[in-house]
């Protein structure tokens, strides 16, 4: 009753302008249906409609039962629509409600006509905890990519028809020809648009709805097909494009089921047919695809929803216990902003989202964990992936079924071990002779204690705008509030703030995150801040502190010409930065990305590249005393000081 009464209020009473369109709809409909039934008792007036009783009763048992069939396998497609639209929008619905919702809905809209109305009000009913304005939303997203699907699908069929018995000849391609350039544009701009600029449906969603629209369609004529008399002598072929074009003006014209203008265009569109057979063909299919269903699905929608077992309402992930923090130091990027710390397995992993993957940064710390980025991919309609997986984990993705490539190699090193002594380490020893030499200085800075905000500030917008901007995605860029989360290092000269790092920290891990540092930083300071960590990192028990990677094509093997080329203009552009960390004699570990299908490996690195290169900008602004807008770094691309070819590789 609260329900009825807020929508009567919603749509008849409280918002007279709304009213007044409702009311506007619903004369217009009843107007031209009426308007098409006459045209059509106009051309059919000199039936017998004796002949049409005959031919409904001509039609055979089995194939009544074949296009029921038809008729259900239609309405399944109806229903996974409704549930890919669902994940589209993120409502977290289970796919079990959402479908039997769709089937209702459209079963009683397509019959009732109005169906952004009927099929909202439906929507809401079967669906509990769901608004009326998320009901008409998802309403129109169906009525809308339904359409579009419908318009590919038909101009598909039209081109690839091209012997049908009736006159679609040039005007009809050559539409058809139009509408698909459109729909390859439309697709394209999906799969390249940014997802934080606009929110479009990402390629995996298009092609789930478009597979399901030539689905419903097809399987909807073939229905229609089977219940024609044999007084239509006309093959699939010859019927489908017909049918497809009466069922997009049905829906066009915004009459019940489509009456009048169904019939109207099969009738102008079909060679000479016996008018009473087509007639029993078009009652036949009434019944069967609409009046059958509409009754049924209004029967599901007064019973309401059913409440699901728990199992379907829980998450589709192994967790056996509370989710907790990853322990990976770097998943304090989370502080950044753009990236989810997700419950997986027995602990939490760092995921970041493009349009059409879910990423696993770095590692996970639970074997389950795997299978709970494939889940919580599913339920976004997006592919899972892996990015900068340790060989372990790639072993793990490859048996699952991923398919992994090196792509970068990390240098790390045991803080408790590191001897500055060895020979190996001499240029190391030069460089923090010659800071030292220029006058440099190294403190550990609290991040709750007195910190040279400004002057840091100033140090990171003039970086940043030297390198052409940061980078994002696995890497950290500079504001007050995220280094508050990190262990920070300041190189001074002169009593002034000339550089500084930042590390990621857990109580065994350590990681290098961001390295800025002035125009006019002496020679060295870099490599007095990074060794004064390492030295802070073994008194204090760390078992481990990375320096971050560097892409694995400038100190792996090449293979082939076109990698050799790669190789080369990569290692003229990174080969400072791992001249730099190879100075600390570090350990070198490969580094992996997984995705779930070989066909999306060329996708994902293109993604990724354009969340490395051109980041969606913070939430805060970065720079508080400076210009807006340079706010990106890269782990892999920032260790280097002003004098030394090393620094400019992050350009």
């Amino acid at each position: 009753m609260v329900r009825l009464k807020r929508l009567t209020r919603l749509y008849l009473g409280g918002l007279p302008s709304q009213a007044g369109k409702t009311a506007a709809r619903v004369v217009v409909s009843l107007a031209l249906a009426v308007v098409l039934v006459w045209f059509l008792s106009s051309r059919l007036a000199d039936i017998v409609w004796v002949d049409v009783g005959a031919g409904l009763t001509a039609v055979p048992w089995h194939q009544w039962l074949a296009a029921s069939l038809a008729t259900a396998i239609s309405f399944w497609a109806v229903g996974q629509y409704d549930a890919v639209l669902h994940r589209h929008f993120a409502t977290g619905l289970p796919g079990v409600q959402a479908r039997r919702a769709g089937i209702c809905a459209i079963a009683v809209s397509q019959t009732t006509g109005l169906g952004v109305i009927t099929g909202a009000i439906v929507r809401w009913r079967m669906l509990p905890g769901q608004s009326l304005s998320q009901a008409v939303r998802l309403t129109v997203g169906v009525a809308v990519s339904f359409l579009a699907g419908w318009a590919v699908i038909t101009a598909v069929v039209l081109l690839a028809l091209p012997d049908a018995p009736f006159n679609i000849d040039a005007p009809f391609k050559t539409v058809a020809a139009v509408v698909l350039l459109i729909a390859a544009g439309f697709g394209a701009v999906c799969v390249f648009a940014r997802p934080d600029f606009v929110r479009l449906p990402n390629g995996i969603t298009l092609l789930q709805l478009l597979g399901l629209c030539a689905v419903d369609t097809i399987a909807a004529g073939i229905a229609f097909y089977l219940l024609c008399p044999d007084g239509i002598n006309l093959t699939i072929g010859h019927l489908l494009p017909v049918f497809l074009l009466a069922l997009g003006a049905g829906l066009l014209s915004g009459t019940p089921g489509g009456v009048g203008a169904f019939e109207l265009t099969m009738l102008a569109l079909l060679p000479a047919v016996s008018e009473p057979d087509f007639m029993a063909a078009v009652l036949a299919w009434r019944v069967i695809y609409y009046a059958l269903p509409a009754i049924l699905g209004a029967g599901f929608a007064i019973k309401g929803p059913e409440t699901l077992p728990q199992a379907a309402l829980a998450p589709t992930t192994c967790a056996a216990s509370p989710p907790l923090p990853s322990p990976c130091a770097q998943a304090s990027l989370v502080h950044q902003g753009q990236h989810q710390i997700l419950p997986m397995g027995k602990g939490g992993w760092l995921c970041a989202r493009t349009a059409h993957f879910v990423i696993g940064l770095f590692d996970p710390k639970d074997a389950c964990a795997l299978a709970g980025l494939g889940a919580t991919a599913r339920r976004e309609n997006r592919l899972p992936a892996l990015y900068h997986a340790s060989p372990r984990a790639a072993v793990r993705a490859r048996r699952s079924g991923f398919t992994a490539l090196r792509t970068a190699q990390e240098a790390w090193l045991c803080p408790a071990s590191f001897d500055l002594a060895t020979p190996s380490r001499s240029g190391l020893r030069r460089k923090l002779r010659k800071g030292c030499t220029d006058g440099a200085s190294v403190t550990t800075a609290d991040p709750h204690g007195p910190i040279p905000w400004p002057q840091l500030d100033r140090i990171a917008h003039d970086w940043a705008m030297s390198h052409g901007g940061e980078r994002g995605f696995s890497m950290g860029r500079y504001s007050r509030d995220y280094v508050r989360h990190q262990r920070l290092y300041i190189a001074w000269v002169n009593a002034q703030p000339v550089a500084f790092v930042t590390f990621h920290q857990t109580r065994d891990d350590w990681a290098l995150d961001l390295v800025r540092h002035g125009a006019n930083s002496p020679d060295g300071v870099m490599h007095m801040l990074i060794h004064a960590a390492i030295i802070d990192a073994g008194r204090t028990g760390v078992a481990r502190l990375s320096l971050a990677a560097v892409p694995d094509i400038v100190i792996g093997p090449c293979n082939g010409m076109l990698h050799r080329l790669i190789a080369r203009v990569a290692r003229k552009k990174t080969a400072g930065l791992a001249q730099f960390k190879s100075s600390f004699r570090p350990n070198w570990r490969p580094l992996y990305l997984a995705v779930a299908h070989p066909i999306a490996l060329p996708l994902v690195c293109a993604e990724i590249a354009r969340a490395v290169f051109w980041p969606k900008p913070l939430q805060t602004p970065a720079y508080p005393q400076t210009k807006p807008g340079i706010e990106h770094h890269h782990e892999d691309y920032e260790f280097a000081s002003a004098r030394t070819a090393w620094h400019r590789q992050a350009e």
